[in-house]
């Protein structure tokens, strides 16, 4: 029985076995070097993104799908029989894809039903709402049980990160040549999270083993937690997170790669973990 379809966009970060095995629609956004647009998935996996953005002195602008891109997958999933969708976005402080989501929704007002949620949350921060949603629809819940469960998730989902480089910071102009230059010298590795749908700088650490530690440590301290995922830009040390992770949930993390739209601000070797706390609070 088709039930409930999850729609969501290329900035959850899921794996692609993921995606396919709980069918899940992702829809792209757009990746721009200079004149060129990629199509973020299809036409430019997280290995190739990675190339791209070491040889080049400029970054990538990317862009948000379009109105008609959600509409086309709402009305892909009303033609396979579903009874409505939820559909999950990047955080709307962040893009402008919740905008046009909420406008493809509209679309079809009237004739299928589509609740659209900003997930406040970037990566497998949401990627990991998308999945819990695909597994509350697969258990047969309706169309509110699961916007319901999700922003439950909204609510409690923490996700902190360490960038490994200040270098694609200073490429997007967020901080100056000789505080790059500095940082580096120093081997200071910023920590950020998302808080309330934006990023905000959280701390620094001063050698990349301490900030995987200082992100293992977040974990811990929050308590019991569930839907715990590692994501990272081709880190060679996550092996050695997963490690530090060990026994902080009871399922093991969901291992991911950033893609170009995240990775794009974040930066070769990022590392970062997202989980949801027994209490929005914590």
């Amino acid at each position: 029985m088709p039930g409930i379809s999850v729609v969501t966009d290329s900035g959850c970060d899921l794996p692609p076995d993921l995606v396919s095995r709980h069918a899940i629609t992702v829809v792209p956004l757009t990746i721009r070097f200079g004149s060129e647009e990629l199509v973020d998935g299809r036409d430019l996996t997280p290995a190739r993104f990675w190339e791209r953005v070491a040889s080049s002195p400029q970054l990538p602008e990317t862009a948000a799908p379009s109105p008609g891109a959600f509409e086309e997958a709402f009305r892909a999933a009303a033609g396979a029989g579903a009874d409505g969708a939820v559909c999950i976005t990047l955080s709307s402080s962040l893009s402008a894809t919740f905008q046009a989501a909420t406008l493809g929704a509209q679309a079809v007002e009237g004739t299928f039903p589509v609740t659209v949620i900003d997930s406040r949350a970037v990566s497998m921060g949401q990627g990991m709402m998308a999945l819990a949603a695909a597994r509350r629809a697969a258990e047969g819940a309706s169309l509110d049980e699961v916007a319901a469960a999700v922003g439950e998730l909204v609510a409690t989902t923490r996700i902190f990160a360490a960038l490994d480089t200040l270098e694609n910071l200073r490429k997007g102009g967020r901080i100056g040549a000789a505080q790059a230059l500095l940082g580096s010298l120093l081997s200071i590795k910023p920590i950020i999270q998302v808080t309330g749908g934006t990023v905000e700088p959280e701390s620094k650490q001063r050698t990349r083993r301490r900030s995987l530690q200082y992100l293992a440590d977040k974990v811990r301290q929050a308590g019991p937690v569930s839907n715990l995922a590692v994501v990272h830009g081709q880190a060679p040390d996550v092996d050695e997170l997963l490690g530090l992770l060990g026994g902080c949930s009871d399922e093991p993390p969901v291992v991911s790669q950033v893609g170009a739209v995240i990775g794009t601000h974040a930066g070769p070797s990022v590392v970062g973990v997202t989980f949801t706390t027994t209490a929005a609070g914590v």
